[in-house]
């Protein structure tokens, strides 16, 4: 019966591809959707496409493998969701518009009157490289899902995700992605809400409580700090608050808030992806909690942790309804990796060949030409994705990387181009490559990386970084 409905999904996921294929007959059209979104598909499509695969699967798995110290992620990435909302989206729709930009690279380029191009370039650089590691981890939690409820193997299972999101992602565009982002969201919050109830039922009849399940899984788990004191506990700290800062950079993000239809519709839609956001990701923290009381922490020393969510359903919740539940997991997968295929496709076909290089297309050819970079795209994503697979990588350390590179090269940026006027071009150029080789650099030096999170070093470099660089050329 699971097997049924997940199978179902997918097949309703190709229907709506086909059905948006005729509606997409300018750029905008398909990077855009036009700019005719309203508050509620703009809000559960912002919703649906930030919090990937990562936030069913590898949180619920980082909480059994961390345990209480992975609740400043909660806490981080509910501030960011909301000051996101607060801080730019309003400004940005009116700024993008005004511009005429249908990406972040094209507003930045135009608001600095970048005759140089440079900024255009650096931008979409900048996106094709991390976002190739961000759908990587999205066709990477497909084989995830698909081993769990068919016992695939890992590599079949990533085929036949990427697959189906570069299909529909292909024919629908920004359309198809944005109608099914509003499922796919209902689905990730009626998971994030019912399964926690439902584990909590369960926790009644158990011998064993949540906090008796935490001790037994390893003298850390039952710390706010993971057992750490002074600075090294105070990096934990600002290590999980700062996923929320990522937030402010997203290109996937962001350009929900340029796609929607007016700039007063803001105000509803944000209340509707903060409603969204508060259960919703205290959900996913509380799933692995469950879990880990259900199953045991010996349980966990063979299995997976990031297949705890659709383990725990398949456990606890009827055939039909464990069904649509694990297929809000995919849901959240695909809804991450088809806005960023298009997102690095934009950046490609229209930041880089149609204004950088200077190539006077047409729309029709500029459309046909997008799709022709999402398969691209999409098979490199996929063989990246294997990678991870054979070499035992987890979604979270993939996305955490993704995550810190884009936010740090844009978040900064953006902000202040926003709400500080003294923002100069060279300042942008400084953040952006600050964010990037910042990233970069201390997510592989270990030494780095295990004293303070890159999502935080690389953000507060890039910042100062514009801050210091658009002073400078002020003076001079």
């Amino acid at each position: 019966m699971i097997g049924f409905i997940f199978i179902l999904y997918l097949i309703f996921l190709i229907i709506v591809g086909i059905w948006t294929f005729k509606l997409n007959k300018t750029q905008e059209d398909y990077l855009l959707a036009g700019r005719k979104l309203g508050p509620w598909v703009t809000a559960f499509s912002e919703r649906a496409s930030g919090e990937s695969a990562w936030l069913l699967l590898a949180l619920p798995g980082a909480a059994i493998a961390v345990g209480l110290g992975e609740v400043w992620t909660v806490i981080g990435i509910t501030i960011g969701i909301i000051v996101s909302w607060f801080l730019i989206a309003e400004k940005l729709r009116i700024e993008t518009e005004k511009y005429q930009a249908l990406t972040i690279p094209e507003y930045l380029h135009r608001r600095f009157e970048d005759n140089s191009n440079i900024i255009r370039l650096f931008s979409a650089l900048i996106i094709a490289f991390f976002f190739a590691f961000y759908v990587s981890a999205q066709f990477h939690a497909s084989g995830k899902v698909l081993k769990t409820l068919f016992d695939f193997d890992a590599v079949t299972g990533i085929t036949i995700g990427a697959a189906v999101i570069v299909s529909y992602t292909l024919m629908g565009g920004f359309f198809a992605v944005a109608w099914t982002d509003l499922l796919q969201g209902i689905l990730m919050i009626g998971t994030l809400i019912i399964l926690p109830i439902a584990g909590f039922f369960e926790l009644q009849s158990s011998q064993i409580s949540l906090a008796e399940s935490l001790s037994q899984a390893g003298p850390t788990h039952s710390s706010f700090t993971m057992g750490k004191e002074g600075f090294a506990g105070l990096a934990v700290v600002l290590g999980g608050l700062s996923w929320g800062l990522g937030y402010l950079g997203q290109p996937h993000l962001l350009i929900r808030y340029m796609a929607i239809q007016k700039p007063s519709d803001i105000k509803r839609a944000r209340t509707i992806a903060i409603l969204w956001a508060l259960p919703g990701i205290t959900g996913a923290f509380l799933i692995g909690l469950i879990a880990l009381n259900h199953f045991g922490p010996d349980y966990f020393t063979h299995v997976d942790v990031e297949q705890a969510m659709p383990l725990l359903a398949q456990e606890l919740l009827p055939a039909i309804v464990a069904g649509l539940f694990i297929s809000g997991a995919v849901a959240a997968m695909m809804s991450t990796a088809d806005s960023q295929l298009l997102v690095s496709t934009s950046a490609i076909t229209e930041d880089f060949i149609h204004q950088f290089l200077g190539k006077e297309i047409s729309n029709k050819k500029l459309v046909t030409l997008s799709r022709i970079t999402i398969v691209f795209l999409g098979f490199f994503a996929y063989v990246i994705a294997i990678i991870s697979e054979t070499q035992g990588r987890n979604i979270f350390g993939v996305v955490s990387y993704a995550w810190s590179g884009l936010g740090s090269a844009f978040g900064p940026a953006l902000v202040l181009t926003l709400w500080w006027q003294k923002t100069t071009r060279n300042g942008i150029i400084a953040g952006l490559l600050t964010g990037f080789f910042t990233t970069i650099v201390w997510a592989n030096i270990n030494v780095l990386h295990s004293a303070v999170s890159e999502r935080l070093v690389s953000f507060v470099l890039a910042f100062i970084a514009v801050i210091f660089f658009s002073l400078l050329e002020k003076k001079k």
